[in-house]
């Protein structure tokens, strides 16, 4: 099914949120949409998949123009649309999800399990799935969980999938068997738009790509005409900084750890981490860095070996002890661990710090507070309309913003991020990498964890490569390379750790 939006516009008020775009699909390719945060995408998906009309413009499909009331109109004209938030239900089956809504019933109205089981079954035939359709969802990891989704839409016959930052939670392996997926449905005819933060991945996947900027198209073209750097600079307008962070002046070592060991997640784990540099942690899945750093962060229990905090040899019981002792952890999955939704921006970006911000025993000093945020939010460059607004109305980027100002109003000497930019556009990934930056030159330890070698490169001094809970090497300067990393992270050789 060929795709064609002409001329399509929309507002929201006196908000012009997109202006006369052009967008085309060709069946059996993928073509990637991409745009910082605000910048139309998910507007222009919402009017072909139903959920919002157009003010002006059409859509036309195989030549035929079409009008989409509601989302099923959309979905019976072969539109399936894939959002980020995955709706399945954890306690029900493979099979009971795929036909949520539209369950098949006998002729004495109960329901036909093995009818459902069985076309279940010839749909993954159709995919190439190795994947019981009894199995309950919960007990599927989140690439599955995908799977699952793209299933249910090859189930309703979809000729055109809309997948909206489908990677973001997923590891390396799991990533490539989603990638691997949307190879054969491109194969079978079926047409993919992929909306994704991720430039690498869109390099990878996809056939070609569509830029939006504040609700216009700034570029379009062929995958194998453009590289990422450019891509990067059509989302924000800009040139956007790719090379290496510079050696950084260390002074004296504030983190140290040695023979470190849980004897299940990281075993006989040595290092230290001095003020003012960046040193990264990554490797592949299972590779235990998370459990290492909650562990050093109090979260996970006791544990054989040694942490030294400045020169001094502690026992870190509790997350409490460790923001006593001048530690940080920003959580990786920003919506599950970093922040309340139901909360408000001010009152997420406060909650670490409470204790030392009260005017009296029992009330908080509320101006203060608000004083120190609105520092914070200058600083960080956090984008909103009243701070009092729930945090939930705030952009990836600007939620995790908002995390970080949590964390640096205690003015920590040693600061993790675990996957600090996960899920967030690439203008919020480049000031985010920025504050690392700064925090750095200000004397601060930083910890970045990360999947993404790239990231890795670009904002650590050096580099810990982790395998299967041991530190297989460390990189710096021009031996910090992506090959290098990932036959460390492989379990290739070992320039480091026993």
């Amino acid at each position: 099914m060929n795709l064609q939006m002409r001329g399509i516009s929309k507002s929201f008020g006196s908000n012009l949120v997109l202006d006369k775009v052009d967008f085309s699909l060709e069946e059996g390719s993928i073509k990637a949409l991409l745009g910082e945060n605000g910048a139309g995408k998910s507007t222009l998906m919402n009017i072909l998949g139903g959920v919002l009309e157009a003010d002006e413009g059409k859509i036309l499909l195989d030549g035929q123009e079409v009008v989409f009331s509601s989302p099923r109109d959309s979905l019976d004209k072969g539109i399936a649309f894939i959002h980020q938030e995955l709706n399945l239900v954890n306690d029900l089956a493979v099979y009971e999800n795929l036909f949520i809504g539209r369950e098949i019933k006998k002729k004495n109205g109960f329901l036909d399990h093995a009818e459902m089981i069985r076309r279940t079954e010839e749909v993954f035939a159709r995919m190439e799935l190795d994947l019981n359709p009894r199995a309950m969802v919960r007990s599927l990891d989140a690439s599955y969980k995908q799977i699952v989704e793209i299933s249910r839409a090859m189930l309703m016959d979809a000729k055109l999938v809309i997948m909206d930052e489908p990677t973001t939670s997923l590891t390396e392996p799991e990533i490539e068997r989603v990638f691997a997926l949307m190879r054969r449905l491109k194969e079978h005819g079926v047409g993919i738009i992929f909306i994704s933060h991720k430039l690498n991945e869109v390099m990878e996947i996809c056939d070609s790509y569509m830029v939006l900027r504040d609700g216009s198209m700034v570029a379009s073209g062929k995958n194998e005409d453009t590289d990422t750097s450019q891509l990067a600079s059509y989302m924000v307008g800009h040139a956007v900084t790719t090379g290496i962070r510079a050696e950084a002046k260390k002074g004296k070592p504030v983190l140290q750890v040695e023979g470190l060991g849980d004897d299940s997640h990281f075993r006989n784990i040595s290092f230290s981490i001095h003020e003012g540099e960046v040193v990264g942690f990554t490797g592949l899945l299972g590779d235990g860095r998370s459990e290492l750093f909650q562990t050093i962060f109090g979260a996970m229990g006791a544990c054989a070996g040694k942490i030294k905090v400045d020169g001094k040899e502690v026992k870190i019981k509790s997350t409490t002890q460790a923001v006593g002792l001048g530690i940080g952890y920003v959580p990786r999955n920003r919506k599950e661990n970093g922040i309340i939704k139901d909360l408000s921006i001010l009152e997420n970006a406060s909650l670490a710090g409470l204790s030392s911000r009260k005017k009296h025993r029992l009330f908080l000093d509320e101006e203060r507070i608000e004083k120190e945020f609105l520092a914070q939010k200058e600083t960080l460059h956090i984008k909103l309309s009243d701070m009092n607004d729930l945090i939930t109305s705030l952009s990836g980027g600007n939620q995790q913003k908002v995390v970080l100002a949590k964390w640096l109003s205690l003015n920590p000497r040693v600061l993790i991020l675990d996957n600090p930019t996960q899920g967030v556009d690439v203008g919020a990934k480049e000031d985010i990498y920025d504050i690392i930056t700064r925090l750095a030159e200000g004397g601060v330890a930083v910890v970045v964890l990360s999947s993404e070698a790239q990231e890795i490169i670009r904002v650590s001094s050096r580099a810990m490569v982790m395998y299967h809970g041991r530190i297989m090497g460390e990189l710096a300067g021009n031996a910090m390379d992506e090959h290098s990393i990932m036959r460390l992270a492989t379990g290739v050789e070992n320039s480091g750790q026993d």
